[in-house]
């Protein structure tokens, strides 16, 4: 930093150290007015005016000026004084700083430089004016050096001037132009080797061409570097050169100048080759779109061209020819005029909305002809759009499609008719669309579901009419067949407006134009619910015969001729006809399922299923499902739907063995089978409708379990409507040889064995045995006997029929004679209460809930004595 300080009237006494080494004055010579030789001759006329010619001006200022270094280079400083006043007020002195702003003066000039610059580019100014100007800018900073810029030529070997007034003609008219390779010269070298070349002393510089070397002395060219334009493909474009007027190695604010000098220059050069490129291109549009234009007029179309913001440029001559409109009443927005009144509105909405967007669209409207005549057009409009991808014009082209109008509005009423037709067919139709989209169903289809015409053609039309289990499994399927474009069908589930659910057969037919186009699918729906229930209740029963069947059965037929059993098949001869419910009870092996199967085939249901179900060997935690069936999810692993037992016999019989095993809450819902006739799957809310007649079986006490609390009294009840007991075997010994011969008949022809006699020791051995197995037991002995005996005589050996005598128990009084005990018993306890009164609020009849008639009905059937529970009255 300088510094200084004066007098008040401006004269210097004292200067620093740095002052005195930058300026190469003593202090001597800076005293006084000496510091003025510092000071650049065109700087000093305005420091001094401030500072001597306004001596009233005591308060601080700032001036920039330039002072010659020691090596009389100028360099550009700020200097600033500070006044220093006494307590009075009045001056005594100044005291001053010097700061160097030559870099930022650069700065400041090469930004002035560019703003002028990009001005002229922006005038239109040549670009050989505006090179000139820049290096006038820059040769006032490096006065008396100068500045000039070369430009390359178009075939890159040789440089031209172009900017530079200040440089000697001689030189230039001498040296131009200059040779771009290898030490040809200063430009010509930075040209080849792309980079800088300084010259440092032209007097002694080897590489100098030395036929240059007095031209360039005598012209004041002493030193010189050279910077090459470079584009940012570093592509050759000139050189920026200065010549000095003394010998010196550049300093680094030189090669800076230079340097910012040449960026400008680069700018200047690239902006106005890509205005010349511009205007070139921007006249071969021109040129292109008048020839455009002439071939759109000769085209057979109605064509035009619109400005990017909507109003008309250009219309073609067939456009005037057929609406009678001037081009002058059809620019701008002329040409609404004719366009249909009605049709107007909506096409300038449909044009804003394309101007906002951008993108290319169609519009139809009708178009006035020059008769007054209205006629269709499909208008379709492009954008046009230059490089950044802005949007420079509309073209659009008008097409008549009168008779395709014409053509549409039939097929509409065609479609219309087709409606009506479909619409009086009694079969649920559904037109669709090539990919499968609804369009259209008949009337017959809205009255099943219950939908209207929106309905259909609304988003999620068919996730409402079909089962979603059908839509899951049939989706793929479905989207196969529609792309291959063949007919198919589906069967399907079918939602009604009641809310069931029934099966149609959709059979899907393909329609195509005249071309082969899949124009449309028509889709038939045949109820066929009960074709689907039946063959489920067909395989129903084929899976329980097959079932049965490969279950081996204890009996193929009834065998005996004993009272006993002769009395039980007379009971099944009288309740098989009817419909009524029957409970079978007697010990295990005696028979009970073959009874049952002998009332369902003396039936009136005899070619329907007969489902056995034997309770006791199935979970009680899944009894439920099994009877009644389940609903998809009801519990863990239920996957999908089952039907039931009773579903699956519908119409036919359903056998319940060993009915005493069902858990208390399956009798509830057994017990509304027999009372309601409908049962209700697990898993769902919605009573099911059967037609089954009901058979049991136990060889359970069933009093007993009611009286313990673990079989309903009022199921009991309804099971036995017609109870049939069967004996046990040891009460039919008679039939013994018959059963004997039955089954060494059976087993033998299953081993391949044939058996001529019967060891008489082993009949006896039969007769004598009780059985406690009943006839499953013989069965089991006989089996035994078939695969061990050797030769044609069947026996058996002593030692299976030996056993520790039972103990001898009371035969059970039959089911009917202990619920007749019990009434009476019940009933005679109530008329002991009432005292033998049997109407009356205090009556027998209302302590038990029945009507006096009822009750004295049932007292003379039980040959009740009333009379005995009266009271003797008072004599």
């Amino acid at each position: 930093m300088l510094a200084w300080s004066s007098h008040a009237d401006g004269s210097l006494d004292f200067v620093n150290q740095q002052w005195r080494d930058y300026t190469g004055l003593s202090t001597e010579e800076s005293h006084g007015p000496g510091w003025k030789a510092a000071v650049h001759p065109d700087d000093l006329p305005g420091l001094l005016q401030q500072w001597e010619t306004q001596p009233e001006l005591d308060h601080a200022g700032e001036h920039e000026v330039r002072l010659r270094r020691s090596d009389g280079v100028f360099r550009w400083f700020s200097i600033r004084r500070e006044p220093l006043h006494d307590q009075g007020g009045a001056l005594l002195r100044w005291y001053g700083t010097a700061a160097d702003i030559e870099n930022r003066k650069q700065a400041d000039a090469l930004r002035a430089a560019e703003k002028r610059t990009l001005e002229m580019i922006a005038d239109g100014a040549s670009l050989k004016d505006v090179l000139d100007q820049l290096c006038t800018s820059i040769d006032v900073q490096i006065a008396p050096s100068v500045t000039t810029i070369l430009l390359i030529d178009a075939d890159g070997k040789r440089l031209w001037q172009v900017g530079g007034p200040r440089v000697p003609r001689e030189w230039i008219s001498t040296v131009i132009p200059v040779s771009v390779a290898f030490e040809a010269g200063l430009c010509g070298t930075a040209a080849f080797l792309k980079e800088r070349v300084i010259v440092p002393d032209v007097a002694t510089e080897p590489n100098w061409p030395d036929q240059y070397r007095e031209l360039a002395i005598r012209n004041g060219i002493r030193a010189a570097w050279s910077e090459p334009i470079l584009t940012k493909d570093n592509e050759v474009l000139g050189t920026f050169a200065l010549y000095s007027h003394e010998a010196r190695v550049p300093a680094e604010e030189d090669l800076a100048l230079i340097k910012g000098a040449g960026h400008i220059a680069r700018i200047a050069i690239e902006r106005q080759r890509s205005q010349e490129t511009l205007r070139n291109a921007l006249d071969q549009v021109q040129r292109s779109e008048a020839r455009l234009r002439q071939v759109i007029d000769t085209i057979p179309t109605l064509a035009w061209c619109n400005l990017s913001d909507g109003p008309n440029e250009f219309l073609n001559k067939k456009w005037h020819e057929y609406t009678g409109l001037s081009p002058e009443e059809s620019r701008g927005w002329g040409w609404q005029v004719a366009f249909h009144p009605e049709d107007l509105p909506p096409l300038m909405k449909k044009w804003r909305e394309l101007l906002v967007s951008g993108q290319p669209g169609e519009i139809e409207a009708r178009l006035r002809r020059h008769d007054g005549v209205f006629r269709w057009f499909l208008i379709r409009v492009e954008p046009l759009r230059d490089q950044t991808g802005k949007v420079i014009r509309w073209y659009g082209t008008s097409t008549d499609i009168q008779e395709l109008k014409q053509t549409e509005e039939k097929l509409r009423d065609d479609e219309r008719e087709l409606r009506r037709i479909t619409d009086a067919i009694p079969q649920a139709i559904v037109v669709l669309g090539p990919a499968g989209e609804p369009l259209y169903a008949n009337q017959t289809t809205l009255d099943y579901t219950g939908l209207t015409a929106d309905d259909v053609v609304n988003p999620g039309f068919r996730e409402r009419i079909f089962h979603p289990e059908d839509l899951d499994r049939l989706r793929e399927n479905r989207n196969t067949a529609l792309e291959r474009g063949l007919p198919f069908e589906a069967e399907m589930r079918s939602l009604r407006k009641d809310g069931e659910y029934r099966w149609f057969l959709i059979r899907y037919n393909p329609f195509r134009n005249e071309q082969g186009q899949l124009t449309r699918w028509y889709a038939t729906g045949t109820d066929i619910d009960d074709r689907v229930k039946a063959e489920d209740r067909t395989r129903n029963e084929n899976l329980a015969l097959r079932e049965q069947i490969d279950r081996e059965s204890m009996f193929e037929d009834i065998v005996g001729s004993s009272e006993s059993l002769r009395k039980v098949l007379r009971q099944v001869t009288k309740v098989a006809p009817s419909d009524s419910t029957v409970l079978i009870l007697g010990a295990t092996g005696t028979g009970k399922e073959l009874i049952a199967r002998a009332i369902h085939k003396r039936s009136a249901r005899a070619e329907r299923a007969f489902i056995a179900v034997n309770c006791a060997a199935i979970p009680p935690s899944l009894i439920a499902s099994e009877l009644f069936g389940h609903e998809k999810g009801a519990f863990t692993g239920a996957t999908q739907r089952r039907l039931g037992r009773f579903e699956a016999a519908n119409g036919g019989t359903v056998f319940l063995d060993e009915v005493g095993d069902l858990p208390s809450d399956v009798q509830i819902a057994l017990l509304r089978v027999l009372q309601e006739r409908e049962i209700e799957r697990v898993g769902s809310n919605g009573p099911i409708p059967v037609d089954v007649r009901v058979l049991a079986a136990t060889h359970r006490d069933l009093n007993a379990l009611v009286a313990l609390g673990k079989f309903r009294e009022d199921l009991l009840y309804r099971l036995t409507v017609v109870p049939i007991e069967i004996p046990p075997l040891r009460e039919r010994l008679a039939d013994v040889p018959l059963l004997v011969e039955y089954f060494i008949d059976r087993f033998g022809k299953r081993a391949g064995k044939k058996f001529t006699t019967i060891d008489k020791k082993s009949l006896k051995l039969f007769e004598g045995y009780n059985w406690p197995g009943n006839v499953r037991e013989l069965q089991n002995v006989i089996e035994r006997a078939v695969i061990l005996c050797e030769g044609e005589t069947f026996a058996v050996e002593e030692s299976w029929l030996k056993r520790e005598p039972p103990p001898k128990f009371a035969r059970p009084e039959p089911l009917s004679g202990v619920l007749v005990k019990q009434e009476k018993q019940i009933i005679e306890a109530a008329l002991a209460e009432s005292f033998g009164r049997i109407s009356g609020p205090a009556g027998a009849a209302a302590k038990l809930g029945l009507p006096s008639r009822t009750l004295d009905s049932k007292i003379k059937r039980l040959k009740i004595n009333k009379y005995k529970f009266k009271v003797p009255s008072e004599p």
